[in-house]
């Protein structure tokens, strides 16, 4: 099961990172990012299943592209800050992270523009 191996690498680095912080605490940082360079990348190929699966489905039910490409777009934006977002943490530099944050909410609010304006128009049509 794959959870099993985010978990078994998540607690391997953690053990890694308590005894790298005994000798060296400055090189912590690099074994966490690492970790997470890991994890995040052993769940790519669940992530484009995801997608594939979620095109697919688009395309039985003829929901326009634009769409769904701005929903992934926003997941991903949402997904690569929180990883942002934790590595500043865990160094310690938590006004450099919840600038990262700030900055993907206005980006994923820039990105839903396009639904934004779609449900408005829509909106506007049924109003008398």
């Amino acid at each position: 099961m794959d959870i099993i191996k985010l978990i078994g690498i998540g607690l391997i680095a953690l053990v890694i990172i308590i005894i790298v912080k005994q000798y060296k605490p400055e090189f912590a940082i690099y074994v966490s990012l690492a970790a997470g360079i890991l994890i995040l990348g052993m769940t790519f190929d669940t992530i484009s299943q995801i997608i594939n699966l979620i095109q697919s489905y688009s395309q039985k039910i003829s929901i326009n592209n634009k769409f769904i490409t701005v929903l992934l777009k926003i997941t991903g934006i949402a997904i690569l800050a929180e990883f942002a977002t934790s590595i500043c943490k865990d160094a310690g530099e938590t006004a450099i992270a919840s600038k990262i944050d700030i900055g993907s909410k206005v980006m994923i609010i820039a990105a839903s523009i396009p639904i934004i304006s779609s449900l408005l128009e829509i909106i506007l049509k049924v109003l008398p």
